[in-house]
């Protein structure tokens, strides 16, 4: 199988998030952009988080429990993050993913930077239509 990357296939314009959103706002970029969840990120475009969907259902039922104010990213962000470079191979990624439970990875650059995401669906059609050029090729 000819060597498949992840730039390939990343969405190159995720939606992010900094951790002194309101997790409101967090929600609506979220459904807008039906995105399972995204990288929280300093000033310098450097992740320093990951929020998802589960995180802020979370943190929104708590303040609902608890008769909160709003709680922001930086309460519900989780800090260890698994991310993955432009130029990784996506099979390496798939069997990352069959370990890991990320549905999503933020794509980085060498100094640590965002350069976009890559989901479990991303690699599954990448991996998807390279079986299928294969078949085309034996036809």
């Amino acid at each position: 199988m000819e060597l498949l990357k992840v730039a390939d296939y990343m969405h190159r314009h995720p939606v992010t998030f900094t951790a002194d959103m309101p997790i409101e706002m967090a929600v609506a970029r979220l459904i807008q952009a039906k995105q399972l969840g995204g990288p929280v990120i300093d000033l310098q475009h450097k992740i320093i988080g990951f929020i998802s969907e589960q995180d802020c259902l979370a943190r929104m039922l708590m303040s609902t429990y608890h008769d909160q104010q709003s709680s922001r990213v930086a309460e519900a962000m989780r800090t260890e993050v698994l991310t993955v470079r432009p130029y990784d191979d996506i099979i390496d990624l798939a069997q990352l993913m069959l370990q890991s439970k990320p549905k999503l990875y933020p794509v980085i650059d060498d100094n640590g930077c965002i350069l976009g995401i890559i989901s479990r669906s991303d690699v599954l059609a990448a991996i998807d239509k390279e079986l299928h050029s294969h078949y085309r090729k034996v036809s």
